[in-house]
């Protein structure tokens, strides 16, 4: 069936196909996949939920169907009773990959799917034996999509292992078996164990040694960059426009929502189905700042569900994404500390020069209300009151200016030196709950995250067509102030903005520098100081 204009879509649920949806080109992915899978590599695709793991698997499958003969399964959906014992296992796994060999290109051969089912194998001494049969003479290609979907780990871990065996006596030409085996889910087989020890479902045996010995040491390193880049963005769009003729800055506009999102493919698709079909076909930096608000103030998804489960569920990844968004603690890269393994695994950071930032500024904004919302219940004689946004807010245009003096005001009316520790670590953050209702329903902010030697938060506050940088620093004295000064200075000239604000927390308990509000010259530029 040909799809028409009118019928093709962007696509945020489930698979996306080509002749259906608009699609970013990810052909050049899929030929460096390919070419690992050329090589014999076993290796896994490890990325966060709705990073189009699916859709990948897909379309590689496509790709590979003219050489190689592809059985591409999942354990989505599999009962307990899958993965009860071993020899319920295997009859599950072999019937998945009889039926994925029916329906691909190897359909013209009923026979050898059929034999891909034996009564006899009831154990994975049999089943390797079965695959060694089954893979004589032929190259097959096995994906298993969402293999983090077991019930049963052991089970599971021990198919692996027999796989690990295989693949070892293959190259040392005593056995045959699958040309590459492609695993495919959110967490990789070390932090598989992790997560089911956390869910109480899985105690490994002695005989079994660390938790963190994995099945899977033969595997290949998978650096193949699943984000969407600009380039890859604007080979969507142009399909879009080709059909719909809308007149948009491509290379704009793919540029934008990529600053958004860094490529997170579902977010990437989620504006561009929002302005199409939600916001007027507005393809300008306005209708991508009113997608990016729905997205963050009112959509329901898993996406963010599944962010708030983890936060909740690991409390050490909690403390480390709060440390970064709000006291930007300085920690070094390391993908042997466990905070940050995780963190990586379900996207809320990326490596980025030898240090970590938070993965997008759309999960900047989830996170940050997350983390309000829970300082909201738990302090709520801590709130700043009384100003409304319509105090700050004038023909529709937002003075910062006045939302920073106000701010001053009551801060100083409600906080004290007895509060400086609370302040210390949540201070930052009452000024963003502070912030937020004021240009809720018309603007939003982003933090700009990151580990520096002196402890900063910047924002960037879009609201309308203006946009304010505001700086947020822990006072550290005269000079440091004038540095600070000068580094605002700095990046206000890569913004190409004119002007800035500075807020300095001074928390020491003696001789605390004397609170003022004032607009001082730097380097060219305006900068209004406010210290607290």
């Amino acid at each position: 069936m040909r799809y028409t204009e009118s019928m093709r879509h962007f696509n945020v649920t489930g698979l996306c196909v080509p002749e259906k949806h608009y699609m970013a080109d990810i052909s050049g992915k899929l030929a460096q996949i390919r070419a690992m899978v050329d090589q014999g590599h076993y290796f896994t695709i490890n990325r966060a939920r709705q990073y189009g793991k699916t859709t990948t698997l897909n379309m590689l499958e496509k790709t590979l169907a003219h050489e190689y003969i592809v059985a591409q399964i999942s354990f989505e959906g599999l009962g307990d009773e899958s993965f009860e014992t071993p020899a319920a296992f295997c009859d599950t796994f072999m019937g998945r990959v009889q039926r994925a060999i029916q329906s691909g290109a190897a359909a013209e051969d009923p026979a050898y799917a059929a034999d891909w089912v034996n009564p006899l194998v009831i154990d994975f001494k049999a089943l390797g034996e079965h695959i060694t049969s089954m893979c004589r003479g032929k190259k097959i290609v096995l994906m298993i999509d969402e293999v983090d979907k077991t019930s049963n780990n052991r089970v599971y871990i021990h198919f692996l292992g027999m796989l690990r065996d295989k693949y070892l006596a293959r190259d040392r030409g005593k056995d045959f078996t699958f040309q590459s085996v492609i695993l495919a889910g959110v967490y990789d087989i070390k932090n598989l164990k992790l997560k089911l020890i956390n869910e109480g479902v899985y105690t490994p045996t002695a005989a079994e040694g660390v938790v963190r010995n994995s099945p899977w040491n033969i595997a290949a390193n998978f650096k193949v960059d699943m984000s969407f880049n600009p380039a890859e963005i604007a080979a969507m769009l142009i399909e879009y426009e080709n059909d719909h003729h809308s007149g948009m800055d491509i290379p704009a506009i793919s540029s934008l929502i990529y600053d958004y999102t860094d490529g997170y493919p579902y977010l990437v698709s989620d504006i561009c189905k929002l302005i199409d079909e939600e916001f007027g076909k507005d393809w300008t930096a306005e209708g991508i700042q009113k997608a990016i608000r729905y997205i963050v103030n009112e959509e329901q998804n898993t996406l963010f569900d599944d962010i708030i489960k983890n936060l909740e569920s690991y409390k050490d990844l909690s403390g480390f994404i709060y440390a970064m968004l709000f006291l930007s603690t300085e920690k070094p890269y390391s993908i042997r500390d466990p905070a940050v393994e995780w963190a990586l695994m379900f996207g809320f950071v990326k490596q980025q020069g030898g240090k970590i930032r938070i993965g997008n500024k759309i999960f900047e904004l989830v996170i940050a209300d997350y983390f309000m919302s829970k300082d909201a219940h738990h302090d709520d004689q801590k709130r700043i009151t009384g100003v409304l946004a319509e105090d700050v807010i004038a023909g529709g245009r937002f003075n910062m200016e006045l939302a920073l003096r106000k701010f001053a005001e009551h801060y100083r009316q409600l906080y004290n030196k007895k509060d400086a520790p609370f302040l210390e670590r949540q201070g930052m953050l009452l000024f963003l709950s502070y912030l937020k209702p004021l240009i809720n329903g018309r603007g939003f902010y982003h933090i700009e995250s990151q580990l520096a030697d002196s402890r900063r938060m910047d924002l960037v506050v879009n609201f309308g067509r203006d946009e304010f940088i505001v700086e947020l620093k822990i006072w550290h004295g005269g000079v440091s102030h004038k540095a600070a000064q000068g580094q605002l200075a700095g990046y206000l000239k890569s913004r190409g903005a004119g002007s800035g604000y500075l807020v300095s927390f001074d928390f020491r308990q003696e001789g605390n520098q004397s609170p003022c509000e004032e607009w001082v010259d730097c380097q060219g530029l305006r900068i209004f100081s406010v210290i607290l």
